[in-house]
């Protein structure tokens, strides 16, 4: 069966985080992507975590992000290198970077300039602040830390009371590449009436701001400024992370009825008398003395004790897995989220799954990341046309690799 994006051609400009992580998953859905990259290549193969010793094509940062794509090497400081970037616009679908806005209108390449070269391709740029933003951000350079900072959404994480703190992940980066999916994805059904493509203009820090959810409604609603709760929900109670004998569970009670399973299966049916716990909003009100009463309470079993309790009970509950508990969980394997690649020069390593479950044409991971301009000579022979002898005269200009 055909895959679902089989047919649509990506020329991505990408490095490190962002894009990758868009091409990464229009890859999984059978786009055929084309990794532009310098001599020296992506950013990312220089990151570890590296499999044995450091190396261009032994970076697990690399890899995880750019599974099922090609790896072409093109010089576009060479004049012959902008040219067959071009021709292959020409003849793409999609074309998408996460540069300073500038870089690519400097290269040639800009939204103005993609139109010119091929009207239906769709361009997604994705950066701190936007293509259209204040003058005074266009060249403001952002990594997903800023973006987590400017967005407002380090205020609201870490331990109450506490400093603000990065989310674990670098989500500034990872939200927006997820969003420009979905931006290329609408544009690419939009363009099937119109014949058009579109810009996708995409921005770290809307795509966060997007994210903070009732915080924002918080603040407009009633003025109140929301801080770091830990792990806690700010507007629903009980509805965090309780200690165990020997780790941590999360109990989720987010209804009254569930409140009335939990107070009896923790053996405080008094609790369920009590006027100030009566309701959800009520509860809330009066978290700071609820929580340190059942936070006694919770402490008198080991976790996996509860989980049996409130599996039995059926409460919405999980342990708080590491990062070694959730890759060998059966369930994460059930689901194929953790998948084996035989990635070149390396052999078999495991790597993230595709969460995109199509029932007929799911994302997948079918091919490893390409090594450092793998495919570049494939891309000029099969898709440009390119000969043998003008290839073999690329490479000793220094427009392709391989001299």
């Amino acid at each position: 069966m055909s895959r679902a994006l089989e047919g649509i051609r990506v020329v991505d400009l990408s490095h490190v985080l962002a894009a990758p992580t868009c091409t990464m998953f229009l890859a999984d859905l059978g786009a055929d992507v084309i990794h532009i990259e310098p001599f020296h290549g992506d950013d990312s193969r220089e990151f570890g975590p590296f499999v044995g010793e450091p190396g261009k094509d032994r970076s697990g940062y690399f890899i995880s992000l750019n599974r099922n794509k090609k790896s072409m090497v093109l010089n576009l400081k060479n004049e012959k290198g902008k040219k067959i970037l071009r021709e292959l616009i020409e003849v793409s679908d999609v074309v998408v970077e996460n540069f300073r806005p500038t870089t690519m209108r400097k290269l040639g390449f800009g939204w103005e300039d993609i139109q010119k070269i091929n009207p239906k391709a769709i361009y997604a740029s994705i950066c701190g602040f936007g293509h259209d933003a204040l003058p005074e951000y266009t060249e403001r350079p952002a990594y997903d830390m800023v973006a987590q900072a400017y967005s407002g959404i380090m205020s609201i994480t870490g331990p109450e009371g506490g400093p603000p703190c990065r989310v674990g992940s670098s989500v500034g980066d990872i939200f927006a590449g997820h969003q420009a999916v979905i931006g290329i994805l609408a544009a690419l059904y939009k363009r099937e009436e119109t014949g058009r493509g579109q810009h996708h203009d995409g921005s770290m820090v809307d795509g966060l701001f997007t994210v903070l959810e009732n915080a924002v409604a918080r603040y407009t609603i009633s003025g109140e400024i929301p801080g770091p709760l830990g792990g806690a929900h700010p507007s629903i109670t009980p509805f965090q992370g309780f200690k165990t004998v020997d780790s941590w569970i999360i109990a989720a009670i987010g209804t009254d009825g569930l409140w009335v399973k939990f107070c009896t299966v923790i053996g405080r049916e008094d609790l369920l008398d009590d006027p100030k716990y009566k309701t959800n909003p009520l509860r809330t009100e009066n978290k700071k003395e609820l929580i340190p009463i059942l936070d006694v309470e919770m402490a008198k079993k080991t976790t996996r004790e509860w989980e049996g309790i409130f599996e039995d009970a059926g409460l919405p509950y999980s342990p708080i897995n590491n990062i070694k508990e959730i890759c060998e969980d059966p369930h994460i394997a059930h689901r194929k989220m953790l998948v084996e690649i035989d990635q070149p020069g390396i052999g078999k390593m495991e790597i993230a799954g595709s969460p995109i479950h199509l029932s007929e044409t799911p994302g997948e991971v079918y091919a490893p990341a390409p090594l450092l301009g793998q495919h570049s000579e494939e891309v000029l022979k099969e898709i440009l046309g390119y000969s043998q002898e003008e290839i073999g005269s690329l490479k000793e200009e220094g427009v392709i690799n391989g001299a």
